[in-house]
């Protein structure tokens, strides 16, 4: 299982390889039929005392194309000049290794760093290029974001990806209460490939990082999923909480926790007065209110506001 939201955000695609297939085209990059997508070895090193290993790496497989081509993905989270040598590195590498034709994926989470991951990568003088990169970039302004719970369900690895690249959106409440529903399905399995909605549901909480929508995801997770089996993650931690001290009970002081937690979270001062009520609400449609409210107030007092 991924470990951190760097991990996360490339490492989706090891565990539904055809994720690829089913999400490039909603970025508008056409991906070709393929029988198969293996992933391959992520080191790319030639002289040991150098290192140099891309986040993860596919071989997929085209119908009627021998050896069919190399695809390398990378996870950025900020703009990094540095990351032109490598990826030119990683992609010239993997030509000569494969003999096959390579592409780079790069996987952001803010618009800034996939406009700039888009641009191409020229190497050369102005009297001439010698070569130019040209990545694919998946992330937010790029990928269409997914709201409406049917959609979400109809394929939980796209979404679970759209929630990853859209981590640091204003409307994230919006795209989690969607994914929410969906991870929660009785069915217990998606339809993207055989990954179980526990799964998607660790790489969400993980995927996340530390912060605001974490918490968030927390309280969906403790509401919509009364019989959740063990994980060891804070989705399980979660549903032994509820299950020890009765659903309603559970659902109201798991609110409490998260709308609390969000405001530690941001930095917003928690009075004496505020905490008391917040953790005495046993009012699910009232606490929902202020856990809403909790990722934008810049009080903890204009939780209870009247509208």
């Amino acid at each position: 299982m991924v470990s951190s939201p760097h991990e996360a955000l490339h490492r989706i695609f090891r565990v539904d390889p055809g994720l690829f297939a089913r999400l490039l085209p909603r970025a508008g990059i056409g991906f070709p039929e393929h029988t198969a997508i293996e992933p391959l070895d992520t080191d790319l090193t030639e002289i040991r005392p150098l290192e140099r290993r891309v986040d993860s790496v596919f071989r997929v497989r085209v119908p009627g194309e021998e050896g069919g081509f190399v695809l390398a993905v990378e996870s950025q989270g900020k703009p990094d000049p540095d990351k032109h040598n490598s990826w030119t590195y990683y992609l010239a590498h993997m030509y000569a290794k494969y003999r096959l034709p390579p592409f780079l994926l790069v996987v952001c989470k803010d618009k800034a760093t996939a406009a700039w991951a888009s641009e191409p990568i020229r190497v050369g003088r102005g009297f001439h290029t010698s070569m130019v990169v040209f990545p694919l970039v998946l992330g937010p302004g790029i990928l269409p974001v997914i709201t409406e719970p049917d959609e979400a369900a109809r394929d939980l690895g796209v979404a679970v990806f759209s929630a990853l690249a859209y981590a640091t959106d204003p409307g994230l409440t919006a795209i989690l209460d969607a994914l929410a529903s969906g991870v929660a399905d009785d069915a217990g399995k998606t339809g993207s490939g055989d990954v179980d909605r526990v799964d998607w549901a660790e790489i969400v909480e993980i995927g996340l990082g530390e912060g605001p929508g974490r918490e968030y995801w927390r309280n969906l997770m403790a509401t919509y999923t009364p019989n959740f089996p063990g994980s060891n993650s804070i989705v399980e931690e979660s549903w032994l909480d509820g299950r020890a001290k009765g659903q309603s009970e559970g659902r109201a002081e798991g609110k409490a926790d998260a709308v609390l937690g969000i405001l530690k979270a941001r930095g917003i001062e928690i009075s004496g007065s505020v905490r008391e009520r917040v953790t005495e609400c046993t009012d699910l449609d009232v606490l929902g209110t202020w856990l809403g409210r909790s990722l934008s107030v810049a009080r903890a007092e204009e939780l209870f506001v009247e509208e």
